[in-house]
């Protein structure tokens, strides 16, 4: 009979030590209930991080984990899941701590398409080092680190993953738990690299940084939830949508201006071509932006390769024990 797990299983007896109000607080939770409704066993789980506020979430489950450090998570996941392909193995990262001193670890990891699963917190802001502003901080944002306002254009991590030939990609935002929970499983269940960028409030450094987006009384109206194979539609009243206008997305109202439902696009995760789910990712301004599962494409991993390749080598090799290498070759006996 097959076990049934439930969120409590994947809790670690530790006490969460976040600011209270934090959005990591949220993921967490999250995460709990993605793991139990997946059903993988605790002791086939490994939680991997770097360094930062989020990357103190391995402390908090009940499975294996390796705080490590800054930057550095993705080559230990790397290495993880190459030396223990059968484990379930996550990073949990923030916009610092990958897209920084990480990125290099990170793009490789997207590259490489090794199966683990990339949770990255985005505030914005690195909190855990009170306040500087980091790789995703909207340019001229004030911090303590540009008192005049930052000079730099920001990385967006959609455009940034999907460049890397990333084939998983999803957006979260903190406060909306039920939409967290089901994208963090179908980034599980994606077998090779899957990033899930998740919206999160630091209430300390960069409080209501995403309130445009998750505040309740206009969230419907700017944010569309992709799901695949379903119709692109958003609003209070869901009668918003996308088309294609040309080479550019268009949003438009369903019995306005002749437009039916049967304009409105239906959205294709598994598109190999990475066209739309870039235009996508980089909506803003007027437009939604786009949470959910935005790209899910097969594609063949690397553990899997590196695996199939030892395995080749093996049945090459006809060396089956240490004698046999040892006694390989030129020999002699001292007496």
């Amino acid at each position: 009979m097959d076990t049934r797990f439930e969120a409590k299983d994947y809790k670690s007896d530790q006490y969460v030590r976040w600011c209270p109000g934090c959005g990591d607080h949220a993921v967490l939770n999250c995460l709990y209930k993605a793991m139990a409704e997946e059903g993988i066993e605790p002791h086939n789980i490994a939680v991997i991080s770097g360094i930062g506020c989020s990357s103190r979430l391995p402390y908090y489950m009940n499975t294996y984990g390796f705080h490590t450090i800054h930057g550095r998570g993705a080559a230990i996941a790397t290495g993880v899941k190459t030396a223990n392909p059968s484990l379930n193995v996550w990073l949990m990262t923030g916009d610092g701590d990958a897209l920084a001193i990480g990125g290099n670890h990170f793009i490789h990891a997207v590259r490489r398409n090794i199966d683990i699963n990339i949770v990255l917190f985005n505030n914005k802001i690195y909190g855990l080092t009170k306040g500087q502003y980091s790789p995703t901080t909207e340019k001229g944002t004030v911090t303590k680190s540009s008192p005049f306002g930052t000079v730099e254009d920001p990385f967006i991590p959609a455009e940034l993953t999907i460049g890397a030939r990333g084939n998983f990609f999803a957006r979260a935002i903190d406060v909306d738990l039920k939409n967290t929970a089901e994208t963090l499983k179908l980034a599980s269940i994606h077998k090779g690299t899957s990033v899930v960028e998740v919206l999160v409030n630091c209430v300390i450094f960069n409080d209501g940084i995403h309130k445009q987006i998750t505040d309740k009384e206009y969230r419907a109206d700017r944010v569309i939830y992709l799901r695949h194979g379903e119709k692109m539609l958003f609003g209070k009243n869901n009668d918003k949508g996308l088309i294609l206008d040309g080479m550019k997305l268009k949003v438009v109202t369903i019995g306005h201006d002749g437009y039916t439902h049967d304009d409105i696009l239906v959205h294709d995760a598994h598109e190999p071509d990475i066209t739309l789910h870039l235009m996508l990712s980089l909506m803003k301004g007027d437009m939604p932006t786009a949470i959910g599962v935005i790209r899910d494409v097969a594609a063949p991993t690397y553990d899997d390769a590196i695996e199939q390749q030892i395995a080749e080598v093996q049945s090459r090799n006809p060396i089956r024990k240490l004698n046999d290498l040892l006694m390989k070759g030129e020999v002699w006996e001292v007496k």
